[in-house]
């Protein structure tokens, strides 16, 4: 038995939508970028370049080849991802490569372009004084992106359904641009924190979450876990989930769609295989009638006998108990019979023991090398496992021994 977690699959794609200002071009001409993309700028950083003639982008580019150009800073800063991409890396997301190597790529041209810029700065200072080299600084503080998708100015208003249909989605890559058109889009700054996400939902878990306004979800990309507020709303016949967030958003700044997973329901307990669990038919005896007795002081009650000569007494028997409600305490038939009379200490009120019964889910614990019921408490269930309960008086305890087919075992079966 090991400790586990579960939840349901609440797996959704929703829609990104934040406060983003797009910059354009007043000119044609060659591009070049100063900054990695998903980074953070403030007022007045340089963010790219349009040079008309060409000549200036050309020496750019040129001395941009030359590595050598980086700073002490530069190699650390680029050895420090490196590193930390190697010990993060795992093969079952090798997608990541890519992702990597496009942010190792933009580092580099930020680094190596920007000490060019400096290396021909009289040159660069000549062609702006003739009209022909532009820059292009940031007017506000935000994160800089690259890509245009057309939907910059959609708000939580405004999204349509059709911006649901990834199939028909078209993103323009400006970084990816030699050469730009007068008033083609430059990059655009995302300025604020919070962003929402639109997330198209059905009926049924629009009831299960109209009494709260907050919940918890974790983004497939990077498998990261926050909380956010929620609102829903019908539009166009369809009903949908707008979560708000405050954090996290430069993570997912390059992105127009996000895979979540709704943390609905997530059980923490002991996990166990649902083979393992069976039912078990018991007695349900009144509370009332046990009394502590015996040489050990255990709960026990007095079940009427007669000896070898016909003479009614009363024997004191001990059961095992293997659950309990407020009212009854569960027992087997191993030292009772249904048809067994019992009755109360210093009374004449008597009670059947077959008179009530129920059954309980379990498992059989055995640790002790032979079979013992325990009973358990499904918090959740999928096809293959469960999760039960922890701390349950009459239940099993983190890294117990159980049968794994319980259906293949009784009570006291020695367990070879």
């Amino acid at each position: 038995v090991e400790q586990g977690t579960m939840a349901e699959n609440n797996i959704y794609r929703g829609l990104i939508l934040r406060q983003e200002q797009v910059y354009s071009s007043d000119t044609a001409g060659a591009l070049n970028v100063y900054v990695k993309e998903a980074s953070r700028v403030g007022y007045g950083n340089l963010i790219c370049s349009v040079d008309e003639g060409g000549s200036v982008s050309k020496k750019i580019e040129e001395a941009a080849g030359n590595a050598s150009n980086l700073s002490a800073h530069d190699l650390s800063e680029i050895e420090d991802s490196i590193s930390e991409f190697q010990t993060s890396y795992s093969a079952q997301n090798f997608y990541n490569v890519s992702t990597f190597k496009e942010d190792l790529d933009s580092a580099l041209n930020e680094s190596l372009s920007l000490a060019a810029l400096d290396g021909i700065s009289d040159y660069a200072a000549a062609a702006q004084a003739e009209n022909t080299f532009h820059t292009y600084h940031a007017d506000q503080p935000g994160i800089v992106v690259y890509s245009t998708d057309g939907y910059e100015g959609v708000t939580t208003d405004t999204f349509q359904s059709s911006m649901f249909d990834e199939a028909s989605y078209d993103r323009t890559d400006g970084q990816r641009a030699l050469q730009v058109a007068a008033g083609a889009p430059l990059y655009k700054l995302i300025t604020s924190e919070y962003w929402s996400l639109v997330i198209p939902i059905g009926s049924d878990l629009a009831k299960r979450l109209a009494d709260d306004d907050t919940l918890q979800l974790r983004f497939m990309k990077d498998n990261t876990t926050t909380y956010a507020t929620y609102t829903i709303t019908e539009k166009e016949g369809s009903t949908y989930l707008i979560l708000t967030l405050r954090s996290g958003m430069v993570r997912y700044a390059k992105d127009r769609y996000a895979e979540v997973e709704l943390l609905l329901s997530e059980e923490t307990g002991l996990k166990i295989p649902n083979s393992a669990i069976t039912e078990k038919e018991f007695y349900t005896v009144p509370k009332d009638f046990f009394m502590k007795g015996g040489d050990s002081g255990s709960l026990g009650i007095l079940v009427q006998r007669s000896d070898s000569s016909g003479k009614a007494g009363a024997e004191f028997i001990a059961p095992t108990i293997y659950y309990e409600t407020d009212t009854d305490y569960y027992i087997d038939g191993e030292e009772v019979g249904a048809s067994d009379i019992i009755r109360k200490a210093d009374s004449t009120e008597t009670y059947q023991i077959g008179s009530g019964t129920a059954s309980l889910q379990g498992v059989y614990n055995i640790n002790k090398g032979y079979a013992i019921f325990k009973q358990i408490d499904i918090l959740y269930q999928n096809e293959e496992y469960a999760i039960v309960r922890t701390g349950t008086t009459y239940g099993i305890a983190l890294y117990d021994h159980i049968a794994l087919d319980g259906s293949k075992i009784h009570e006291n079966d020695l367990i070879n």
